[in-house]
């Protein structure tokens, strides 16, 4: 009686779609989380040092950026504007936070101003500001390094 050779070849396939599918989302987390990040920064800007400046110890809600270069330019959100820009755009960022119930006496203006720009445009930035009802500021320095 002859016996019949059994052949147990057993392969396996690893189903890669899911490894693909985290690694696709990953990428685009960071490179939402990199876009955020360079709202708050502008090349036209570099900040003067100081050994009083912090990071802030918890994410900033509610935040609007404007930055003010050495040439007294104001950029809010990539974009040169003159001081009198600055007060439709935050008539309408007002509009936009009214329509989420947020209370312009809860909304952060953060203002990065260059080492070199003048005091009274910075000023007169906050003045605008104001008379828009904004009444929160932060100023941006970078931190001293010793």
């Amino acid at each position: 009686m002859a016996r019949a050779k059994k052949n147990h070849s057993m392969t396996s396939e690893v189903d890669m779609t899911p490894m693909i599918d985290m690694t696709f989302q990953l990428i685009a987390f960071f490179m939402f989380m990199l876009n955020m990040k360079e709202a708050e920064q502008n090349e036209h800007v570099q900040l003067p040092d100081s050994v009083l400046a912090k990071p802030p110890d918890a994410p900033i809600e509610n935040p609007i950026t404007m930055h003010v270069s050495a040439t007294g330019d104001i950029y809010i959100g990539g974009a040169k504007t003159s001081l009198a820009g600055v007060g439709p755009y935050l008539n309408a960022e007002a509009n936009s936070f009214q329509a989420m119930d947020v209370p312009l006496n809860e909304v952060n203006v953060i203002i990065r101003g260059h080492k070199d720009a003048k005091t009274g445009m910075v000023q007169n930035l906050m003045k605008v500001c104001l008379d828009q009802g904004y009444e929160n500021f932060l100023l941006r320095a970078r931190e001293e390094m010793k």
